[in-house]
């Protein structure tokens, strides 16, 4: 995962989301003088459609004379709109969509392609556009004008670098074992794998105490993310710069000498350089060899207990689609493997971790990569994906606020995915990144926490019944690398009670009580996960059965008694906290809070700063929703009215304010907008705007 690496987990998690696919082929012109051939075939495919939203892949192959520099534009005929892209720039007005190259895939050769994708949203029909453009020339199939058959989209047979017949078995090892032994996982992320140094991404520098705390905590290997395009020479030997190299091998060494498994990769260079790959295959292949050799020569000594990832979210650019994707990934792989294993030492029987294409779960990535495998014939090899989760809720948009059915079946129908393609075969596998997207210590409410923990235990119980080794990411959010602390120690210590117990959890951890009025009962559903319930406790004092609360089944009813002597003299937010205990795993802490009906108030403002002055009174926000008059969705992400938490609006409470960004803003169409705030207490507050231009007035009810 890179350090705003957002948009490109969106992708994966779109591409699973859908089954709905079609494709499009088109001749067209390309722009030139007199002098110059011109001419190109574009493929427009869907591989993936849900309700309100779809993934698209578009490639181009330029079939004239080689350009350098293209914007390709196209007309969408059914209102949809694109959310978010990669590979390109793509911009919209209305219906009309441009799309321009960023810069590394700007020059297009003769007979070559370049290719890009995005997310976009539909309503209606999701109809592929009819025709497309090309440095404003539109298409018409042939080179210098005269339409020809629409050529085929089939790619052209890859050149292999795999040996003519499969390598044998490799000895000893036991792979199985190994990927055992490292669970639980952690990587210390946006450190070495950070642009283009150590610290250049907020963190500090890795010590021995910071290893010896995670190593404390019962985590048993860590996953070291190393980039290292910024630290090697150029071409021919791009030799590694000699500090940088003892620079991991220290980190490596402490970690090995805490007793940790150790995994190091090549991070960032995914999509730095190797995803250039189809399109230049001798100056990749040349450079990734020659990182590898470097690296396995300079551990081919060191224990069993160090393991080489050889690709971090493999991805390439120029490829007709996933297929192809997958087989120039299957020659990395192969060309790994089989360097790796000659250079000798403990290298022989090394355990080697390949990902799938970008480390999705899709079942046709997995089935490549269990293709792979099976070629190279190597019993020491074990297979990675990543998981973040279901996207709604793993950043808060379209309503994805709590841990519900959606997420968990997502997780479900990933992970046995997963295990049956590898696990059931006898190949052992690492989910070598794990977490919630938008899980933030610096941008906090994003996923409420009571949420986020049934997650979390989730992901324990799901990938240990399926004998996974989890790897959690970590970029600064959990262990706060400069003090040695947890910022949160009751999810710490969930997540080391998953790896062998469950724990149980509750419909919510929060009891809202109005601070005016008769105080009532309350009640919640218990999610005993195995568990029996054996009471409620605040502080070191027992409440009362019978008194202070009630047990029926899985309903526990706290009594009006309880919650008027809990919240005390009702000032705003947690009055109080108690914990209800089971049978077995972490006790579910759940917050007494006593607040009003939010209050706003009217204000002015302009597209780039536009603050709603909001009187919280103990209440906390959950989500919003933006429409235009007619009903329809307003805003990014415009086929859901629910908008995504703190990118395009965020609270701000000791301010009292919040604050809705340019980001939603250059999504809105001038005229009224009816805002309508979520709050947890279950609380709805129904805001007007009126945006003219950059100017934004907005009312009360």
């Amino acid at each position: 995962m890179s350090s705003h690496g957002f948009p490109r987990t969106r992708r994966r998690v779109g591409l699973v989301a859908g089954a709905v696919a079609l494709m499009v082929t088109a001749g067209m012109m390309v722009a030139g003088n007199a002098q110059a051939a011109a001419g190109c075939q574009v493929a427009y495919a869907v591989p993936s459609q849900w309700q309100g939203g779809f993934t698209a892949d578009v490639k181009v192959t330029n079939l004239g004379d080689a350009v350098n520099g293209w914007s390709l534009s196209w007309a969408f005929p059914s209102g949809q709109r694109v959310t978010q892209a990669w590979n390109a720039t793509v911009t919209s007005s209305g219906d009309q969509v441009t799309a321009k190259n960023v810069s590394y895939n700007a020059a297009i050769g003769t007979n070559a392609s370049v290719s890009f994708g995005f997310n976009g949203s539909w309503t209606g029909s999701n109809t592929a556009p009819a025709s497309f453009a090309l440095n404003g020339v539109t298409c018409t199939g042939s080179v210098g004008g005269t339409p020809s058959p629409t050529p085929t989209v089939t790619p052209s047979p890859t050149p292999t670098t795999s040996p003519s017949t499969s390598p044998s078995p490799s000895p000893g090892g036991d792979a199985a074992a190994t990927v055992a032994a490292m669970q639980p996982g952690w990587n210390v992320g946006n450190t070495l794998d950070a642009i283009p140094d150590e610290t250049a991404w907020g963190n500090p520098l890795i010590t021995q105490a910071m290893l010896h705390e995670v190593r404390a905590q019962g985590y048993n290997s860590i996953r070291i993310p190393i980039t290292w395009s910024n630290h090697h020479g150029p071409a021919p030997t791009y030799t590694i710069d000699p500090v940088w190299l003892s620079r991991v091998q220290q980190v490596v060494d402490w970690s090995l000498a805490e007793g940790l498994y150790v995994m190091i990769n090549l991070h960032h260079d995914s999509w730095q350089w190797i995803n250039g790959y189809p399109g230049d295959r001798t100056n990749v292949m040349n450079r990734y060899t020659a990182l590898w050799t470097q690296i396995a020569t300079r551990f081919r000594d060191h224990s069993s207990k160090l393991v080489f990832e050889n690709i971090n979210e493999p991805q390439f650019t120029g490829t007709s689609g996933d297929a192809q994707s997958d087989e120039v990934l299957r020659e990395l792989h192969v060309a790994f493997v089989r360097l790796v294993r000659q250079s000798g030492g403990n290298n022989a029987t090394r355990l080697l971790v390949l990902p799938t294409l970008n480390t999705n779960s899709n079942q046709a990535q997995l089935d490549a990569l269990a293709a792979t495998i099976a070629q190279l014939n190597d019993r020491n090899i074990a297979a990675t994906v990543h998981f973040y989760g279901w996207w709604p809720f793993s950043v808060n948009i379209a309503g994805g606020t709590r841990y519900d059915t959606n997420v968990e079946q997502d997780m479900v129908d990933g992970f046995d995915r997963v295990r049956n393609t590898f696990a059931a075969r006898g190949v052992p596998v690492i989910v070598g990144e794990w977490g919630l997207l938008s899980y933030d210590y610096t941008r906090p409410g994003i996923i409420e926490r009571g949420e986020l923990l049934k997650f979390f235990e989730a992901v324990g119980y799901q990938a240990r019944i399926r004998k996974f080794t989890t790897m959690l990411w970590d970029a600064g959010s959990f262990l706060n690398r400069n003090t040695l602390q947890w910022r949160d120690p009751g999810l710490l210590a969930l997540m080391k009670t998953s790896v062998t117990t469950r724990s149980a959890t509750a419909s919510s951890d929060q009891v809202y009580v109005r601070r005016t009025g008769t105080i009532t009962s309350r009640t919640l559903t218990l999610n005993l996960n195995g568990a029996s319930f054996q009471g409620l406790r605040q502080g070191s004092t027992n409440l009362v059965n019978g008194t202070d609360y009630t047990v029926s089944g899985t309903t526990l009813t706290l009594t009006s008694s309880a919650l008027t002597r809990l919240v005390g003299n009702r000032a705003p937010g947690v009055n109080a906290t108690i914990e209800a205990r089971f049978s077995q795993g972490v006790p579910w802490q759940i917050s007494i809070i006593s607040y009003d009906p939010p209050t706003q108030a009217a204000a002015t403002g302009t597209t780039a700063s536009f603050t709603i002055p909001t009187q919280f009174r103990g209440d906390q926000l959950a989500t919003m929703e933006a429409r235009y008059a007619d009903g329809s969705a307003a805003g990014p992400a415009n086929w859901t009215t629910y908008k995504e938490f703190w990118s395009t609006f965020q609270p701000d409470y000791a301010a009292n304010t919040i604050l809705l960004k340019p980001e939603f803003f250059a999504e809105v169409n001038d005229g009224p907008v009816i805002l309508t705030f979520h709050l947890w207490s279950g609380t709805q507050i129904t805001y007007r705007l009126t945006k003219s231009g950059g100017t934004v007035t907005g009312s009360v009810g």
